[in-house]
């Protein structure tokens, strides 16, 4: 008896195992048929719906519609000028203990510099006056060392017309190659005193008025006349100055520009001065300029100038774009807001782009290398704590073949001081 027990108890055991074993492989078949069953019964008993009737499911989740922007797409070339970056030069910063704050003209999308502003807004104004008209045949003639010309060669070929630029043949070539490869006419002519009828601003005059006056060549000839129209200070007051004041709040200490035509020093000075009263306006002038004197003496005078001393038809320096010896009236609409002026040699230009490529990986142009210098000895001079603004106004590229040329290439120059820069001989 006691041997049957145990063989019931025996196979009681394995038959639990194989129960077991079992219904773990059956259970989740089992499961699914239970709670198919189970979904079919409450769908057949409800009272709203029989056995034909579909099952709709819907999202009462609560979700806020999606709102796309507003499309911001400039139009044309023209809708790239304007509101470029401003930024803190850090290398400057920190050894001067101020904010060094570069408005990047450079930038600028139509001819990458601060020029593309006052060529737009001659031939703007000159439309409005009837003056130009798209696509007759009509073309702009004007004498530039370079920038104000690249910019208007470009906008002239937006805008449906042709660019006649006249330059003196003493500048870097890759701005006149420029022009050429923008379809601009390009006329390079001997460096002269304004005084003198073959002078490039002289005869790119000449030449609008014998276009204008050949009854065989289709359009008209419109001189753009940089140097005097006031399209060129507007363009800055209208632009460059409300964009420095929106970027810096308002707190800006110092503005330091030079000046070629002065349209850019003064348009933004006759903006920020009504509004910041303390601000310091300051001339970044290169060597063999008069624009210092005629600042803080109220003459157009400099010795290098002196009769029978003078090597160039407009200022001994190395440095383009800006200085000059005569009065213009795009410098004298701003004259009385420049507080003072900071007179930079071409060797401390030279030092200074080394540097700002060396410390801060930026390429530019002769006078941004010049501005920087007058912001860093204008930020000494106030005092650490202070906020300057200057210009950067072009790329390095269009002054490989002259002043880069004598700047040299850089590097093994790390442990250069900002003394060194300024003490440059």
């Amino acid at each position: 008896m006691e041997r049957h027990t145990n063989l019931y108890v025996t196979a009681a055991f394995v038959a639990g195992i194989v129960l077991t074993l079992g219904f773990k492989d059956l259970y989740p078949d089992l499961e699914r048929r239970f709670r198919r069953r189970g979904h079919l019964i409450e769908v057949s008993d409800s009272p709203h719906l029989d056995a034909a009737s579909e099952v709709t499911l819907k999202d009462n989740t609560n979700r806020e519609p999606i709102l796309l922007p507003e499309p911001d797409v400039p139009e044309g070339i023209e809708g790239c000028i304007g509101n470029t970056s401003l930024f803190k030069i850090k290398s400057l910063s920190e050894a001067t203990g101020c904010d060094i704050l570069a408005k990047a003209e450079f930038l600028n999308g139509a001819g990458g510099s601060p020029k593309d502003r006052v060529a737009l807004s001659i031939i703007q104004m000159a439309e409005q006056e009837g003056l130009l008209t798209p696509h007759s045949g009509d073309t702009i003639y004007e004498g530039t060392v370079g920038s104000t010309g690249i910019s208007l060669a470009t906008l002239c070929r937006a805008r449906g017309y042709l660019a006649h630029i006249c330059m003196p043949d003493d500048q870097a070539a890759e701005k006149s190659d420029l022009l050429l490869k923008l379809g601009a006419e390009v006329e390079r002519v001997r460096p002269a005193s304004i005084v003198d009828q073959d002078q490039f601003v002289n005869k790119a005059r000449a030449r609008a008025t014998e276009h204008t006056a050949d009854p065989e060549r289709p359009g008209r000839g419109f001189f753009a006349n940089q140097f005097e129209t006031e399209a060129n200070w507007r363009a800055h007051f209208s632009s460059t100055g409300p964009e420095i004041f929106r970027q810096t709040g308002g707190r800006i200490d110092a503005f330091v520009a030079g000046a070629g035509t002065g349209g850019t020093i003064s348009g933004v000075a006759l903006y920020l001065k009504p509004r910041l009263p303390k601000l310091k306006v300051i001339l970044a002038d290169p060597q063999g300029s008069g624009l210092l004197n005629r600042v803080k003496y109220g003459v157009m005078f400099d010795p290098k100038e002196r009769e029978g001393t003078r090597r160039r038809h407009q200022v001994d320096t190395v440095i383009e774009g800006i200085g000059v010896n005569r009065v213009t009236a795009n410098f004298e609409a701003g004259r009385e807001l420049i507080d003072d002026a900071v007179r930079v040699k071409d060797e401390q230009a030279l030092a200074m782009a080394r540097w700002l490529v060396e410390k801060d990986g930026i390429f530019v142009g002769s006078s941004s290398a010049v501005n920087c210098v007058a912001a860093v000895e204008t930020a000494i001079k106030m005092g650490p704590g202070h906020s300057v603004v200057t210009v950067l106004c072009d790329s390095g590229t269009r002054h490989l073949s002259k002043f880069w040329a004598q700047a040299g290439n850089v590097g093994g120059q790390g442990d250069a001081s900002l003394v060194d820069v300024l003490d440059a001989a």
